[in-house]
């Protein structure tokens, strides 16, 4: 008996070991980044399809966008964005890669009372990654802290707070998040979530969206989302469909 279990053992490691790991957890397809690590030695991949209208003339598809995960430890993970975007403005259509984001998440602190689980989040562009259409000046950092408390086995309330830059002009861009997700059954969850972003050189715009997710497996996971923007500087809405997949 004890033999059959080491070969077993020695021909399908990756079977014992996917028992032990918990399910996926995903960065999508909210705007509320999960402190959640990538188990160790392994990728994870976060790919979706997005529709935003802008304006009445100013639409913007997202075809896809990618997030590609590698877990180096239980507390780091590396990370790198790519987006390929096409835009309609007044009639005019434009479409290419934008710059890569290269970064990495590094977990903070275990949830204990008070204290939300927490994680921090660092990027930087690489401008001469992109098409020639969306080409900046320079390399942009931005960052986020991600924090999340477990009020039940149902329910848990996530935030984000941080600040991006364009690689255009000095002048940032702070970012909040802040959602709540429900677990309707063990592969069923769902999520309502209020964020923002506010321009140092212009008024904050206010958006509002919710969606659910369905869990295929412990590494497979999909998801359908839409948002509505509440502020008159405000994209007017978007829907957004994807998957996340982990190996």
């Amino acid at each position: 008996m004890k033999l059959k279990k080491i070969v077993f053992l020695l021909l399908f490691p990756g079977a014992c070991f996917s028992q032990k790991t918990e399910p996926i957890q995903a960065d999508r397809p909210d705007q509320t980044e999960t402190p959640a690590i990538v188990p160790k030695g392994m990728f994870q991949l976060e790919m979706g399809f997005t529709f935003q209208k802008n304006e009445s003339h100013n639409q913007t598809w997202n075809l896809p966008s990618s997030l590609w995960k590698y877990g180096i430890n239980d507390n780091f993970e590396l990370r790198l964005i790519a987006e390929f975007v096409s835009e309609k403005i007044n009639y005019e259509k434009i479409s290419g890669f934008t710059p890569v984001l290269i970064g990495f998440k590094f977990r903070l602190c275990e949830e204990k009372g008070i204290v939300p689980k927490t994680s921090f989040i660092g990027h930087v562009s690489l401008p001469s990654t992109a098409f020639s259409n969306y080409k900046t000046d320079f390399s942009a950092p931005e960052f986020r802290f991600t924090l999340q408390h477990t009020l039940s086995e149902k329910l848990s309330l996530g935030y984000n707070l941080g600040c991006e830059w364009d690689g255009v002009t000095p002048a940032p861009t702070y970012i909040y998040t802040l959602t709540t997700g429900f677990a309707v059954t063990d592969k069923f969850g769902s999520y309502i979530e209020l964020f923002g972003f506010a321009p140092q050189d212009d008024s904050v715009n206010h958006n509002l969206d919710g969606g659910i997710t369905y869990l295929i497996s412990n590494n497979f996971m999909v998801d359908l989302s839409s948002g509505v923007g509440l502020t008159d500087n405000a994209p007017e809405h978007y829907v957004a469909l994807g998957f996340s997949f982990r190996h």
